[in-house]
C-alpha cells in the first residue's frame, strides 16, 4: 500500500481533502507541515474548544491510496473544481503491511481505576484475574463500534464515584451508556437493577454484549424503550451541551434522596451545567481530573 504526501496552503487544505476523498482516496489526514520547527502554529486551544481556523499556513496532506490508484490522475481529479494554479509538491511513500486493528488495540492494555476497579480489554482477556481480589472488580470490555474503552478521565471519575459512593442494592440508570462500562461496573459493585440507555444502536449492542461477557445482568435499551420510573442513581457521562438539554428529563428520573452523577464536563463548564440542574437539585464538583470534572448531587 502507498501514501501520497503533498504540501498545500491553508485555503486549499479542506476543499482538496474533500476532493481527494471524492476521487477515491481511502483516507486523508492533515498535518502541520511546520511541526517541530520555529514556524509551528498552535491550532487548538484547551480541550473541547473549537479551533479558530481549520488548517495551518502550510499543510501536509497524507493520502492513503488503494492498490492500483494512479496518484497523478487522483490529484488531477481532486483539483478539477478548485480555481487555483498553486503548485503542490508531492511524493509517494510505501506503507508497511500491518494488522492495523491489532496494532491499535495493542495501545490499550489493562487499566486500573483507583483501588477497586480493573478494566481488561477483550483482546487482553488472558490477563483477566483467575480468582477475584477482595474489594476489587475486574471488567472485561470490548468497545465494539461504541464509545468507551475506559481510558478517558471522565470515565474514571464516574467509575470512582460508583466505587466509593454507590449505595448497596440501588437501582441505576446509565444514560448514554456507550460500551456499557459504567452500567456493568454499577451492577458488579452491588446495584440491584441497572439499565443502560443510548441513542446509538451499536452502543446498545455493545452494552448487552459486554454485560453478557461479564456475567452481569444489565438491560440495554434505546431511549424509546425506557419505561416510566425513577432510580436511586442516575449517571450520565456525555458532554456539557446535551447534559444541559437533558437536565429536565435526567433530574426527574432521580428518586427523592437519590443521586445524580454527571461527567463529560470541562472545569470551565461546571458552573453552567450545575445551573441547568438547579431547579431540581444542587450539583457540585465531586472530583476533577485533567481539566474534566464529575458533578454530583442528591435530590431533596
Amino acid at each position: 500500500m502507498r501514501e501520497l504526501v503533498l504540501l498545500c496552503p491553508g485555503f486549499l487544505a479542506e476543499p482538496l481533502s474533500d476532493g481527494l476523498l471524492e476521487s477515491g482516496a481511502l483516507s486523508v489526514s492533515v498535518e502541520d507541515a511546520d511541526l517541530d520547527t520555529d514556524e509551528e502554529q498552535p491550532l487548538f486551544g484547551e480541550p473541547g474548544s473549537e479551533p479558530n481556523t481549520q488548517a495551518w499556513a502550510r499543510n501536509r496532506l497524507v493520502v492513503l491510496l488503494a492498490d492500483g490508484t494512479d496518484p497523478e490522475q487522483l490529484l488531477a481529479s481532486a483539483r478539477e473544481d478548485l480555481d487555483t494554479e498553486t503548485d503542490l509538491p508531492w511524493h509517494l511513500r510505501q506503507v508497511p503491511d500491518a494488522d492495523w486493528v491489532r496494532l491499535t488495540q495493542s495501545q490499550f492494555g489493562p487499566i486500573s481505576v483507583g483501588e477497586h476497579i480493573l478494566i481488561v480489554p477483550s483482546w487482553h482477556a488472558d490477563q483477566m484475574p483467575v480468582a477475584p481480589v477482595a474489594g476489587r472488580i475486574a471488567i472485561q470490555l470490548d468497545p465494539g463500534l461504541a464509545f468507551g474503552t475506559g481510558s478517558h478521565s471522565t470515565t474514571h471519575l464516574c467509575l470512582e464515584w460508583l466505587a466509593q459512593e454507590l449505595p448497596a442494592g440501588s437501582t441505576v440508570l446509565d444514560y448514554g451508556c456507550g460500551s456499557g462500562i459504567l452500567a456493568i461496573a454499577a451492577k458488579m459493585l452491588g446495584a440491584a437493577k441497572v439499565i443502560g440507555v443510548d441513542i446509538d444502536e451499536q452502543a446498545v449492542s455493545a452494552t448487552a454484549s459486554n454485560a453478557l461477557a461479564n456475567h452481569t445482568e444489565v438491560d440495554a435499551l434505546l431511549p424509546e424503550g425506557l419505561k416510566d420510573g425513577q432510580f436511586d442513581v442516575v449517571v450520565a457521562n456525555i458532554l456539557s451541551n446535551p447534559l444541559k438539554v437533558l437536565a429536565p428529563m435526567l433530574s426527574t428520573r432521580v428518586k427523592s434522596g437519590g443521586h445524580l452523577v454527571l461527567s463529560g464536563v470541562l472545569e470551565r463548564q461546571a458552573l453552567e451545567v450545575a445551573q441547568a440542574y438547579a431547579p431540581w437539585l444542587q450539583m457540585a464538583v465531586w472530583q476533577a481530573r485533567d481539566g474534566w470534572v464529575c458533578l454530583a448531587g442528591r435530590k431533596p
